[in-house]
């Protein structure tokens, strides 16, 4: 089965094999907006929008024309007789990539993710992180890494790299209801460093470190927190992070944790709705 891959550089495979992908920025555009769409018609407005943006050419639809005719050609020579019919079909209002869901690696992470999400709502912790780490191991890095984006791309892209986020603390949050707060730690000290200014990550983070006896580093990771947010923001620690930290202070924090949990937003995500990471 043919395969195609966007969670990292745009490849395409068949079985084992890779399929030599088209070199060209705007094909690979415009074959890129087909994969993330299987099955389904993309405008030709959509593919001039992504190509051009504002100010389109006079000759945008012609040229949108002759990008899909050596693409075709590119992978009827790629694919040879391994396949019968034509991926890219025509259609009076733009083109259609013929391609089941599980044949984009995108749409495997968003249904694992999806299937996970449901077995951690319902208790089962177990096989529902097995689930969310399944689909985020389908990730090679960022999405269409080595595409030129437009704006319509770009949108794309940003929402599968919070829905990334998202299931990476759907993760996490299963880990530490599982006790596995010594083993996620140092995960969490390089996730913070990536992202300075997720309070979600944070807060896990200084939960981590007390639970596994930590309290010192835990309250050093908060004061470190503190003074970025003052210092980049303006702003001072959620109520939630401000508990915790007088919990700590304390030594009574006991199970407290910060209990801003990601489960109902990533749900919210699932199903297409766009929301900013925390």
């Amino acid at each position: 089965m043919l395969r195609f891959n966007i969670l990292g550089p745009l490849t395409l495979t068949w079985n084992t094999e890779t399929i030599t992908v088209p070199r060209g920025p705007k094909v690979r555009q415009l074959l890129s907006l087909l994969v993330l769409q299987p099955g389904a018609v993309v405008s030709h407005g959509t593919l001039v929008d992504e190509l051009w943006g504002k100010e389109p050419p006079k000759t945008a639809l012609s040229t949108v024309r002759t990008h899909v005719y050596h693409l075709r050609k590119m992978l009827r020579e790629a694919l040879g007789e391994r396949t019968a019919h034509d991926p890219i079909e025509t259609w009076s209002t733009g083109y259609i990539l013929r391609a089941l869901p599980e044949q984009v690696d995108a749409e495997n992470f968003q249904r694992l993710a999806r299937q996970g999400e449901a077995l951690l709502d319902r208790g089962d912790l177990a096989e529902g992180s097995r689930l969310v780490r399944q689909a985020l191991a389908l990730w090679r890095g960022d999405p269409l890494t080595d595409v030129a984006s437009g704006p319509v791309l770009t949108q794309h892209v940003r929402h599968l790299e919070e829905l990334h986020m998202r299931t990476l603390q759907l993760r996490i949050d299963a880990d530490m209801r599982m006790g596995l707060h010594s083993q996620i730690a140092a995960e969490l000290k390089k996730l913070v460093a990536c992202h300075p200014l997720n309070e979600w990550l944070h807060g896990q983070l200084i939960t981590a470190l007390y639970r596994s006896g930590r309290r010192g580093d835990a309250l050093h990771a908060y004061h470190d927190m503190r003074s970025l947010l003052r210092e980049e923001l303006g702003l001072d620690p959620s109520t939630e992070l401000q508990t915790l930290h007088q919990a700590i202070l304390s030594d009574k924090a006991g199970n407290h944790s910060f209990v801003h949990s990601p489960v109902v937003a990533a749900g919210r995500l699932f199903t297409g709705e766009m929301h900013r990471a925390s």
